[in-house]
């Protein structure tokens, strides 16, 4: 059986839950989560990867196992995820590292590329956009709303995905087998979004989501200059996420490996054996 730690660190006086398996001198993987969700995502992929690389699992403050400061006494934003998570590396002694990044952590993980390209060794985007062309306007209207005016209206639509229904519905759309998916997943995201003062976080980084739109074409010149190896693996019927995404990394990285499957946004709950070989192979002819 493979061993996972559990641990913490303080980083910035918050203190950061991480998971960490596999061997120290191994290349790195770092594995960046989404929302609603933790590194609780990849409980069965840690075990896989592990066995040939050093990987790292942490929980961005204000999910999962992580401090969750109130709004008040820290401004959530994904430049400060993204900042939290550049220095727990640095503790970590990890300076150079491949990055599995999936929805909230693609932005994170793009933050990270770009101070640093040359710590990145490869990049795997799992349903973690990077292109306009990715967002899917049914699901995204009403985050536009909320970027345009921030109201009781525009802030109501939004708490909608805080509910249980719409955790479960992340998890099930697009997902041709449902019964493969276990609830496990979606109750426990839903009891650590219920916590009280959690809803005020996620609204704060609902509205910085905007932010994102602007630091795509550093992205996109990143990808193109640094021609760093990227693997796109993409649930084609994510409703969140369109396809389209996955494809338009094919414009700045020409090298792109882009491997569509039948599934939704959660690929690891209903897709685990298929994307985690993808992955090695991937990672077995990028990292030497």
């Amino acid at each position: 059986m493979t061993t996972i730690h559990h641990r913490y660190a303080t980083v910035r006086g918050q203190k950061l839950f991480y998971q960490e398996s596999g061997p120290a001198d191994a290349p790195a993987v770092v594995l960046l989560h989404g929302f609603p969700t933790s590194s609780f995502m990849f409980r069965n992929l840690i075990p896989v990867l592990a066995k040939r690389y050093h990987v790292i699992a942490p929980d961005h403050l204000g999910f999962g196992l992580s401090d969750m400061p109130p709004v008040d006494e820290f401004d959530y934003s994904f430049d400060a995820l993204a900042d939290l998570t550049a220095e727990l590396l640095a503790q970590l002694g990890v300076d150079r590292y491949a990055m599995y990044v999936q929805d909230y952590g693609a932005p994170v993980g793009w933050r990270l590329a770009l101070a640093d390209p040359e710590s990145v060794t490869a990049i795997v985007s799992q349903n973690g956009n990077a292109y306009e062309a990715g967002f899917a306007e049914g699901f995204w209207k009403p985050l536009r709303a909320y970027w345009a005016e921030q109201s009781p209206e525009t802030e109501s639509a939004l708490r909608q995905a805080l509910t249980l229904d719409v955790t479960r519905w992340q998890y099930l759309h697009g997902v041709p087998d449902e019964s493969l998916v276990s609830p496990d997943a979606w109750y426990h995201d839903f009891a650590l979004l219920s916590r009280p003062g959690n809803d005020l976080v996620q609204l704060k980084l609902f509205a910085d989501y905007a932010s994102n739109f602007a630091l795509y074409p550093s992205v996109h010149t990143y990808l193109r200059e640094s021609r760093v190896p990227l693997l796109a693996v993409w649930g084609r019927n994510d409703e969140i996420f369109l396809p389209e995404g996955a494809l338009a990394f094919a414009d700045d990285s020409p090298d792109a490996e882009i491997t569509l499957l039948n599934g939704g946004h959660f690929l690891l709950e209903s897709h685990l054996d298929t994307v985690a070989s993808t992955v090695l192979q991937f990672l077995g002819r990028t990292l030497k």
